[in-house]
């Protein structure tokens, strides 16, 4: 892109947390100040004094970590460079979770390929327990060459996917219609990286190739802007972060940047599958909630 696209998305980005920067500020991390490794003993590494992750995958097992805090609302930001080679049979997920049966969870789940071919990337939201709400997207650029940033804006009133600032998915609230919204139950940000070669690629028709082992993902620059559920911000500060996009998503350019992945990208909608709901799409989809 552009000079001048980039400074357009930048106002984008700003028009759309203002409140939240304004009001609690940015948050950079260290990741042993801020994330615990949970398991895959020594597969999980925390290393360049804090400032970089790794994660890797091999026929023992695989690994993964989770944030220190909880959180609930607020953008987060993360910077990840994916398994390389062929990393068929893989999935590295990244995303926010509560815990319990009624969960609510905010899905990146990055579906591994062979040599050559894409990843995919899966998106999903979850609310009281209950997912399928899925859309995958092909990538417009190599993962596994650079790191490449993956953002989740939340408030009570959408959730909003971006890669490198460009927004893939919005979903609305859309309570109003029955369908219920994660808002009430702060989420911790957990990672992993693991074998799901009975699904992953080609529905499970490509297994993993373990002769390629150890397959390793990089993370850096991990940020959160906006409320902590473990931090004492003031109650006026919460009703600004609760209040703000509640009219509007995306300005114009952004919702053409919107436009363009859902176009050229988006490979799978939950919302177009008519055969997985013979008796009707979900209700957020008739009114261009997902």
């Amino acid at each position: 892109m552009g000079g001048s696209t980039t400074k357009g998305f930048n106002l984008l980005v700003v028009g759309v947390v203002v409140v939240v920067t304004t009001m609690v500020g940015t948050c950079s991390a260290n990741f042993y100040d801020d994330f615990d490794l949970t398991w895959g003993e020594n597969r999980a590494k925390i290393f360049n004094g804090g400032q970089l992750l790794s994660l890797s995958l091999d026929k023992v097992s695989g690994s993964g970590f989770r944030s220190k805090k909880e959180y609930m609302f607020g953008r987060i930001d993360m910077q990840l460079k994916l398994v390389s080679g062929n990393s068929a049979g893989t999935v590295t997920a990244y995303y926010l979770s509560s815990e319990g049966a009624t969960h609510d969870e905010i899905d990146f789940e990055f579906l591994g390929n062979v040599s050559g071919e894409p990843y995919i990337l899966h998106t999903n939201v979850f609310s009281q327990g209950k997912g399928n709400r899925e859309q995958q997207f092909y990538l417009w650029f190599d993962p596994t060459t650079n790191f490449h940033t993956y953002s989740i804006i939340w408030n009570p009133h959408h959730i909003t996917f971006l890669v490198d600032n460009i927004p893939i998915r919005v979903f609305k609230n859309a309570e109003s219609d029955g369908v219920p919204f994660p808002k009430n139950q702060p989420m911790r940000i957990y990672s992993s990286l693991w074998n799901a070669d009975d699904w992953a690629t080609r529905g499970g028709l490509v297994k993993t190739d373990w002769s390629k082992a150890p397959f390793t993902a990089y993370y850096r620059n991990f940020k959160v802007t906006g409320f902590s559920a473990t931090s004492a911000f003031s109650d006026v500060a919460t009703s600004e972060i609760q209040n703000s996009g509640k009219d509007s998503v995306l300005d114009a350019y952004g919702r053409r940047r919107l436009r363009w992945v859902q176009k050229y990208f988006m490979v799978y909608n939950y919302c177009n599958d008519l055969k997985r709901f013979p008796e009707g799409i979900p209700a957020e989809c008739s009114h261009g909630r997902f």
